[in-house]
């Protein structure tokens, strides 16, 4: 398969070129788009042999459920039993945005689209692009993360081509991402609410309309759960990894630079080419074959931004181990930490 590259530069949207990618998705063809958190392939999401045909090309685990974008709010109803006063709230409030709920499914949603659960996962983007798209493909589009699973998540179209090129129908070039890290998942199929995955909202935001919400174990675990069925991407399966194993060092910053430069030296010492993700305030501390900065760690926005591109460019030059810096877990910092944790496995030191 050839994919079709479609660039496109915001905000001088091309309604042509809109329209073609929108017609493949409605033929049942599988289109990646950037949205405001990352890169997503798309797919109808009423469509069994299209979304079957987006699993096989991420290479995603079935039990893997995709979240499903929307133009805007009234069209979630046909796809929900219910709407709950909290959810409006929510919807109110934070859409569009890097927001996704979980509801109760109604029977218009395919199986395949819900991975065999009884809830769905929804969101309306704040992409120029993608809303374009949502509307003029006219369907809820059901739309995981355009790489390979288990693989960073995409911010760029570079990094969508590296993962699946040939594989899929066509990719909108809509330059880099803005958030970089994925949308927060709040299931409200229960009662207290319950976040399932941080990401581009923060805990802390949504706290302040729903005061009840509650933090599921996974966000914060610092150990590898066992979960037999999940409602959010991102809870179940290895993500956000790069080939090169991870070591994540958590403690305070001078004790985190301190233990990183040492693990350093016993690496290189055994003849291990290492890579270092460091911050602002340390980066020039490493000595490693490889260093590179996320970001300030007093400015999480841009780490988070950062996060997904550095952990695909450490890895690039064939690094035996990456060492990163754990960084604070308030606001964005919560979903920052998650994927470390995730990418690197739980395996985790703690430095004091």
């Amino acid at each position: 398969m050839k994919t079709l590259l479609i660039k496109i530069n915001p905000p001088g949207l091309d309604r042509k070129k809109i329209q073609l990618a929108a017609d493949i998705i409605k033929r049942g063809g599988l289109v990646a788009f950037p949205t405001e958190t990352v890169y997503g392939l798309g797919a109808d999401a009423l469509n069994t042999n299209a979304v079957l045909r987006l699993f096989e090309a991420k290479k995603r685990p079935f039990d893997n459920p995709p979240i499903v974008h929307l133009a805007d709010p009234e069209a979630i109803y046909p796809l929900v039993r219910h709407v709950s006063q909290k959810a409006k709230q929510l919807m109110e409030q934070f859409w569009p945005g890097p927001l996704t709920l979980i509801f109760k499914h109604s029977n218009m949603v395919p199986k395949q689209t819900v991975t065999n659960l009884d809830t769905i996962a929804i969101r309306i983007p704040n992409h120029p692009i993608t809303r374009a798209l949502l509307k003029q493909a006219n369907c809820p589009i059901a739309a995981p993360s355009a790489n390979l699973s288990g693989k960073p998540s995409p911010t760029t179209a570079q990094h969508v081509l590296e993962d699946l090129d040939g594989y899929i129908d066509a990719l909108i070039d809509g330059g880099a991402t803005e958030i970089g890290v994925e949308s927060t998942v709040v299931d409200l199929s229960v009662d207290p609410p319950v976040l399932l995955r941080p990401g581009g909202t923060p805990y802390e935001a949504l706290k302040t309309v729903l005061d009840d919400l509650k933090l599921h174990p996974f966000v914060q675990t610092e150990v590898e759960l066992s979960l037999k069925k999940t409602a959010s991407p991102g809870m179940k399966h290895k993500h956000y990894a790069p080939k090169a194993p991870v070591i994540l060092v958590e403690g305070p910053q001078e004790a985190v630079t301190t233990k990183i430069l040492t693990l350093t030296t016993t690496f290189k010492q055994t003849g291990h080419k290492v890579a270092v993700l460091a911050t602002d305030e340390t980066q020039k501390a490493y000595q490693a074959d490889i260093v590179k900065s996320m970001g300030s760690r007093f400015n999480l926005v841009i780490v988070a931004q950062n996060l997904f591109r550095l952990l695909r460019e450490v890895d690039a030059p064939g690094v035996d181990v990456i060492l990163a810096e754990g960084v604070s877990t308030e606001g964005l910092g919560l979903a920052i930490m998650n994927r470390l944790r995730k990418a690197a496995g739980y395996h985790i030191i703690k430095a004091n």
